[in-house]
């Protein structure tokens, strides 16, 4: 993770920053309203992201201040990012904006196996609650 800056580079009359074409911005979104752009590479992971925002925290985040970068959590497309999931890996196109909401939360929800998810598909339509009368 190199050269990342969390300040936008806005052209006079223009409302859109000007992203160079090697990286990604990144539109961090908290539950608050507030947020601030960031600069990264691809190559950078969820875990990398969420150490350079704790390390630049914006000064104007006073609400729901992190202790620490591990409870930094991504969300992208309504899914939590794991550490290593890369931003290349995410298919995040480069040299453009992309919005993903920062939280802080202590531990990530668990994934859905395939298996407990066919088993909920196969109760769907099902009396879940049943009686006997005799």
């Amino acid at each position: 993770m190199t050269d990342n800056t969390s300040s936008e580079s806005v052209p006079p009359g223009n409302n859109t920053p000007v992203i160079k074409k090697d990286k990604i911005a990144l539109k961090l979104l908290r539950v608050s309203g507030q947020y601030q752009t960031f600069y990264f590479n691809p190559s950078d992971s969820a875990s990398d992201i969420a150490r350079h925002v704790f390390e630049n925290w914006p000064a104007e985040w006073t609400e729901d201040t992190a202790t620490s970068h591990d409870v930094l959590r991504l969300i992208y497309q309504g899914r939590f990012l794991h550490g290593n999931a890369t931003l290349g890996a995410l298919k995040i196109p480069v040299g453009k904006m992309t919005v993903m909401h920062l939280v802080c939360r202590e531990t990530l929800p668990e994934p859905h196996s395939q298996e407990q998810r066919s088993r909920e598909k196969s109760r769907e339509g099902r009396c879940q609650l049943c009686c006997c009368i005799l």
